[in-house]
């Protein structure tokens, strides 16, 4: 053994250097001491020893002997939509007091980040309905992860499903905009086989109004690009006096694309977005959206009940059936 090895400090050595228990430092150092009605002070006499031993925690060891990585993954599509960075944020408080660290997987890549580790959960947005990710999904809950998907079509097997029942209710935002307004544009990420635009055209053929292709602007899945989709349909000389976007993002964008021309919302303009994100609440005006109510803190409540309930047998379907909130923007 090398005297490097030898010499790597230990949680005994810290508990030493502090002068308290190695349970106290192994609290402290995983994050729930705050659970063990640790004090403060004592909490960071721990950290400043094990800074000065420059003690590490070996976490691939730890996984090995508990079974536990301490790791919520976050699959989420969107990084730039307030709707994912809102789950982030959410989520990530709740399960910091039970010594766990929230990691967003970037684009929807959980296929080779659950190849290469073993998070204590794992969320996903957005699933496919493709038959080999959903064989993949179904070995690797086969395996022992916790997984939360969210979809509209799976059914649990070995792992949980959140529905939300959304494409009828986003025909509750065009037949809102219907109620004052002729012409209604629409601001979208794609058109053919998406089920919110869908609900656009179908909403205004059963209303006997024309779908126009001038009314209509496809824009990049990020904020930058529904801004400039945004401009592009209010700068036209004959622009639509409502907008149904099929993001809240979007529909932010084109709240402030609005700003930006001088055009009221909603006296000479009317804005509804899809989502019920906080950001779009706090906005000024108050987005009109359909969405969920409270999804993030009950998204967040279902992760951490999976974090405290390792036995239970996953498989649940969650529904979180949306609503039409109607706020200042329409």
């Amino acid at each position: 053994m090398s005297s490097q090895a030898a010499e790597r400090p230990t949680l005994r050595m810290v508990a030493k250097e502090a002068g308290v228990s190695v349970a106290t430092v192994s609290y402290v150092l995983s994050g729930r001491h705050r659970s063990h009605t640790i004090k403060d002070s004592t909490a960071d006499r721990v950290r400043e020893a094990a800074s000065r031993l420059g003690y590490r925690r070996n976490d691939a060891a730890r996984a090995i002997r508990t079974g536990k990585s301490d790791l919520v993954l976050l699959s989420l599509s969107y990084l730039a939509d307030p709707w994912s960075q809102a789950v982030a944020a959410t989520v990530s408080t709740a399960v910091s007091p039970l010594g766990k660290t929230a990691l967003i997987v970037a684009d929807g890549d959980w296929r080779t980040v659950l190849a290469n580790r073993t998070p204590d959960v794992i969320f996903i947005d957005s699933i496919k309905p493709e038959p080999d990710q959903i064989a993949e999904l179904e070995a690797f809950a086969a395996q022992g992860v916790q997984i939360v998907a969210f979809s509209e079509t799976l059914e649990p097997q070995g792992f949980d499903v959140i529905r939300s029942g959304a494409e009828p209710r986003c025909h509750l935002a065009v037949e809102h905009l219907l109620e004052r307004h002729e012409r209604i544009g629409a601001l979208t990420s794609r058109t053919n086989g998406f089920a919110r635009f869908d609900a656009y055209v179908n909403t205004l053929r059963a209303a006997g109004r024309p779908v126009r292709n001038e009314d209509i602007e496809i824009f990049e899945q990020h904020p930058e690009g529904a801004y400039r989709a945004a401009m592009a349909l209010l700068t036209r000389p004959d622009r639509p006096t409502a907008i149904y976007c099929t993001t809240d993002f979007a529909a932010i964008a084109a709240v402030r694309a609005a700003h930006r021309l001088r055009i009221d919302v909603p006296r000479e303009l009317a804005i509804i977005g899809v989502g019920n994100t906080p950001e779009g609440e706090r906005l000024d005006p108050s987005l009109s959206t359909v969405g969920p109510v409270d999804f993030n803190d009950a998204l967040a409540r279902i992760i951490v009940g999976r974090l405290t309930d390792r036995e239970g047998a996953p498989g649940e379907v969650f529904d979180f059936p949306w609503q039409l909130l109607v706020r200042e923007s329409s």
